[in-house]
């Protein structure tokens, strides 16, 4: 096996070719987070991106797509951004994984939404998790019929406050696919004040994040594209979201909605709707991602599993990384497993955020804000 570390940008026209070829040709691979399209952007924006391409015999037999940071730091792409990771190769390739980090020039490689089971990194898999899925394979019916089945109250009131919203408000219409960026600024916008009002870092105070998405906005080819929906009352945007999505599969990404219509639940409103708009443009499949909110127990019809671990070779940076991450990733771990835990995690940092709202409403001369009802 040969291994040659560029940079995506770099790749050639049947390089990029044999990337596409090789994802569509495994359903486990079948997420946009890992087409070359994703790279190339990431590449655009950040100096750190890079990717292993590994032949044998002159042909490609996959690719790696990785973050390397200072003192050989590695990281998946997208990092905290994304929801899957792993190598695109041919089936059951099994490499030495730190072979890998090696010609990778890396020190260690922590993962946490890696492609379970794939033979190279399968080793180093230190725990494996569903992530849920809206499975439209069988129908938008079909899929309907499982989420009542999951909770038929919480589908009758999540009817009965779509009702309503339309009732009140002028009446219900909802865009898929929007190419408006001024319909992507009051999405981001309703997203950044979410972060904000629960104590989580706002991640579109970084201007190339918000290049990012504008970036993958723009994206629309049959095989990977973003996709802005909005749903509205009368005229009012009320609740969105931002992905992105292969020929067959929707990943959740960015979903926000505007507090002043919380009382409605426009989150879980829009995420319905968008379930059938999806389903009727021809997608198989919405990848609501591991862990998180408890909607997505009731809105899932199947589950993906993704692996967190980490690979190291020997070197001063390795232990000192140990040192630092594992307790972090521990800790996580023991808080997800435990919805009590999740909910208490989750109020405290609601906590913060109100804290600092109120903060930055006393220093702002003109700053009076009403209080939001919550986030989806």
């Amino acid at each position: 096996m040969k291994i040659e570390v560029v940079r995506p940008g770099e790749l050639g026209d049947s390089e990029r070719a044999r990337w596409r070829a090789l994802q569509k040709a495994d359903p486990t691979l079948d997420n946009p987070f890992l087409s070359v399209e994703f790279a190339l952007a990431m590449d655009r924006l950040r100096d750190y991106v890079r990717v292993a391409v590994i032949s044998d015999g002159g042909a490609v037999q996959g690719f790696f797509p990785y973050e390397r940071h200072s003192f050989g730091i590695g990281k998946p792409l997208g990092g905290f951004l994304t929801t899957c990771h792993g190598l695109i190769s041919v089936p059951e390739l099994r490499l030495d994984a730190k072979a890998l980090l090696r010609a990778c020039k890396l020190s260690v490689f922590d993962f946490d939404h890696l492609v379970a089971g794939q033979p190279t990194f399968a080793p180093y898999e230190a725990d494996v998790r569903p992530a849920p899925v809206m499975d439209f394979t069988a129908g938008f019916d079909a899929w309907l019929e499982q989420v009542k089945a999951n909770s038929p109250k919480n589908l009758k009131t999540v009817r009965y406050k779509e009702r309503k919203l339309g009732r009140e408000h002028g009446g219900l219409r909802f865009e898929w696919a929007s190419a408006d960026p001024e319909v992507l600024r009051t999405l981001l916008a309703w997203k950044s004040d979410q972060y904000r009002r629960t104590g989580r870092v706002d991640r579109f105070a970084q201007p190339w994040i918000v290049e990012l998405t504008d970036l993958m906005h723009a994206e629309n080819s049959p095989d990977f594209g973003g996709v802005l929906t909005m749903l509205y009352a009368g005229d009012e945007p009320v609740a969105g979201h931002f992905g992105l999505r292969t020929a067959t599969t929707l990943v959740g990404w960015f979903p926000a909605y505007d507090t002043e219509f919380g009382r409605y639940s426009p989150g879980i409103v829009h995420h319905m709707q968008m379930a059938e708009a999806a389903a009727e443009a021809g997608l198989h499949m919405v990848d609501m991602g591991k862990g998180g909110k408890e909607y997505k127990d009731w809105l899932k019809s199947g589950v993906l599993y993704v692996a967190e671990g980490r690979i190291s070779r020997p070197s001063p940076t390795a232990a000192v990384h140990w040192m630092g991450r594992t307790p972090f990733n521990k800790a996580r771990t023991i808080v997800m497993d435990r919805p009590s835990l999740y909910r208490a995690a989750d109020r405290v940092l609601k906590g913060f955020g109100r804290v600092r709202t109120s903060m930055h409403q006393q220093e702002s001369p003109n700053g009076v804000m009403k209080e939001p009802t919550g986030a989806s």
